[in-house]
């Protein structure tokens, strides 16, 4: 991945931001999300403080990162849920796991304790990606919602800072 960088996830990024998204909800298995939103719903849906893309060395995003609240009650406020994306043409290069590290690096400063997520039981490498970078599974939540006209299953996973106590 020495050919990456990490950096803020900025309005210039959008376009292709959302086509990422965009093809990993064409995936299947990503999402219960039909189609990427809007930017500027997007954008105010994450946390300015925590996004990040990957760029390949033309400038282009590989992948992206981005947190979003749990809750809006303050005995939450530590705890934030995520989303990571990479182009499919750039996955098995190290890219999402740099782009959770900048992430966890970025909670961790803010004093944010638990980063969380749910995932398609399906999505094995993204729960394997999410494991090897210190997530455990919580548990599964069986037929939480339909997907496609069938029902989906969804693992819980967090990561508890080790830094914020």
């Amino acid at each position: 991945m020495s050919t990456v960088r990490i950096e803020a996830l900025l309005p210039e990024h959008a376009e292709q931001v959302l086509a990422i998204y965009q093809a990993g909800i064409d995936e299947g298995n990503a999402t219960f999300e039909a189609r990427a939103p809007e930017w500027t719903a997007f954008d105010k849906a994450k946390l300015p403080g925590h996004r990040f893309v990957a760029l390949g060395p033309d400038g282009r995003v590989l992948g992206w990162v981005a947190a979003s609240a749990v809750s809006d009650r303050c005995a939450y406020v530590g705890v934030v849920e995520h989303s990571v994306y990479v182009h499919p043409g750039a996955r098995g290069r190290g890219v999402a796991r740099g782009l959770l590290e900048a992430l966890i690096a970025s909670t961790e400063t803010a004093g944010i304790w638990t980063i969380q997520s749910g995932i398609f039981p399906e999505n094995t490498a993204s729960l394997a990606l999410h494991e090897r970078a210190g997530f455990r599974v919580i548990g599964t939540r069986e037929r939480i919602g339909r997907h496609h006209g069938a029902w989906r299953d969804v693992v819980l996973l967090e990561r508890r800072s080790t830094v914020v106590v």
